[in-house]
């Protein structure tokens, strides 16, 4: 321990840039592509799908961010957050499931012609440059299937992250058991340095005493 507080231990956590998490791009993505979605293939008026679906996507992409930036002073906090975030991405993902099914569109799956390059692309592409260009061209069955894909890709993201940050709390606690610990680490290395200060303070004591008998078996010396 050399410094004045001890370093191997912080109050604020330096938490993940959500910007560069996987899930995190995707669910930028797939708010927008969603928004489009339904703007093309839901009606305008009178269907209360398209806010649902719209407000789920959005609320997927802004409680992963929320939660990231919380995650800085509460892993607790990130952890409800982006548990959140995983509900509303459940509840788009059956309502792209609903769209295809109550339309009598297929669901693709390993046994459909197009599943798996489908599946490929949208593992491999995670940024909203790498979708837009499709969003005026893909119809809907294939726009619905690829949301689909992309809210499972997401949770199956978002659910490796959790763990990790549930780890995380375990070992190391909530803010409240970070700053008990940095204070009475501080407390400990202020009792060291206390106790060295003394130990010197005797030290140079005990020269003193030893300077002086010496300079007066010196003195007698030259009478």
């Amino acid at each position: 321990m050399t410094d004045e507080v001890n370093n191997s231990e912080r109050v604020l956590l330096e938490g993940a840039n959500w910007r560069e998490l996987r899930f995190y791009q995707k669910s930028e993505a797939l708010y927008q592509m969603t928004f489009v979605f339904c703007e093309r293939f839901l009606p305008k008026y009178g269907d209360r799908t398209v806010d649902q679906m719209v407000q789920a996507a959005r609320s997927g992409k802004q409680n992963i961010i929320e939660g990231s930036e919380d995650g800085k002073t509460s892993t607790e906090m990130e952890l409800r957050l982006l548990n959140v975030a995983r509900s509303s991405i459940h509840e788009l993902r059956e309502d792209f499931k609903d769209y295809l099914l109550s339309r009598k569109l297929p669901l693709w799956n390993n046994k459909h012609p197009r599943y798996l390059a489908m599946r490929e692309f949208t593992k491999a592409h995670n940024r909203l440059a790498d979708y837009e260009p499709f969003f005026q061209k893909w119809n809907d069955e294939e726009m619905a299937n690829t949301g689909y894909t992309m809210c499972c890709q997401i949770d199956v993201l978002m659910n490796g992250y959790l763990a990790t940050l549930e780890d995380r709390f375990r070992k190391e606690g909530g803010m409240k058991e970070r700053m008990y610990r940095v204070r009475t680490g501080y407390r400990a290395e202020q009792d060291r340095k206390m106790k060295e200060m003394e130990a010197t303070i005797k030290r140079q004591e005990l020269r003193i005493k030893e300077l002086e008998t010496e300079l007066k078996r010196i003195r007698e010396k030259a009478r």
